[in-house]
């Protein structure tokens, strides 16, 4: 008489796809919560440029028509927080002047710092914006 041995897949091979299953969950989490970070960072950054940007421009507009340090400041912190960013720092300087006409022409230098979604990181951004002289 012949004795046969027979290995059936249960016993040891048991829940072995449930575990693989789970850990390709796990898995995919990971790199989904790494790829919304970078993207949250990089959408906060471009928002960060865009405020820093117009605040600087809002506020050399300001300081073309005559406006005083306060002033330019003031419209430009106004302007960086309706785009949802601080202002940290904004100097006007009127050192350039136009060769052709003698006139001052001013810039103003801003720096805004904005918030990353969900984390908490910042992010700052510098931008300049004023008069630039003509060749003559």
């Amino acid at each position: 008489m012949t004795t046969r041995l027979t290995r059936t897949r249960e016993g040891r091979e048991r829940g072995g796809g449930s575990v693989l299953a789970i850990a390709l969950v796990g898995i995919v989490s990971v790199v989904l919560v790494a790829a919304l970070t970078i993207a949250a960072v990089a959408i906060a950054g471009q928002q960060a440029r865009t405020a820093a940007d117009l605040a600087a421009l809002a506020g050399a507009g300001l300081a073309i028509q005559g406006g005083d340090e306060a002033s330019v400041c003031a419209v430009a912190s106004s302007t960086a927080a309706n785009n949802r960013a601080t202002l940290s720092s904004c100097r006007l300087e009127r050192t350039a002047i136009d060769r052709a006409t003698g006139v001052e022409l001013p810039a103003v230098h801003v720096q805004v710092t904005r918030g990353v979604g969900g984390t908490g990181w910042t992010i700052q951004v510098r931008a300049a914006a004023g008069g630039v002289p003509r060749d003559s």
